[in-house]
């Protein structure tokens, strides 16, 4: 999947800004154009990641020439596009076999419990909502 960024070229003194059209609010900079590039693969991940949580839509990508057309106020903007992995955002369930010491498993079995859940469910929910809120790495 590609999305179509725009983006404000930088120089000594401002850094490279890059937009998301299709994303709205979804947007990134970086001292070069290869730092602004990749932190807008970052924010674009991220961005639909928090819409799926939150059982949003999560709008296609658009042609560039059609974004072009509705943003006359970019004309002197670079367009590119910016591939973002589909598998990296797909909810599909993945059976995994993970080992753990009986002591971690029995406390986390417990936890699972006390939240009314399952282990599975359990462990999902606290990949996204723990420190980072579920950081990529």
């Amino acid at each position: 999947m590609r999305y179509p960024v725009a983006i404000e070229a930088g120089d000594n003194k401002t850094a490279w800004g890059v937009i998301v059209p299709d994303l709205p609010g979804c947007f990134s900079a970086g001292d070069t154009l290869e730092e602004a590039l990749a932190q807008t693969e970052d924010a674009i991940v991220g961005w639909i990641d928090a819409a799926i949580d939150s059982g949003q839509d999560v709008p296609p990508p658009s042609p560039i020439e059609l974004l072009r057309a509705a943003h006359p106020e970019m004309t002197s903007w670079i367009w590119a596009l910016v591939a973002i992995d589909p598998a990296t955002l797909d909810d599909t369930p993945e059976r995994v076999n993970i080992s753990l010491p009986r002591r971690v498993l029995h406390r986390l079995d417990a936890q699972a419990r006390h939240a009314g859940e399952t282990r599975s469910g359990y462990i999902a929910r606290m990949a996204l909502e723990g420190p980072g809120h579920g950081a990529r790495a």
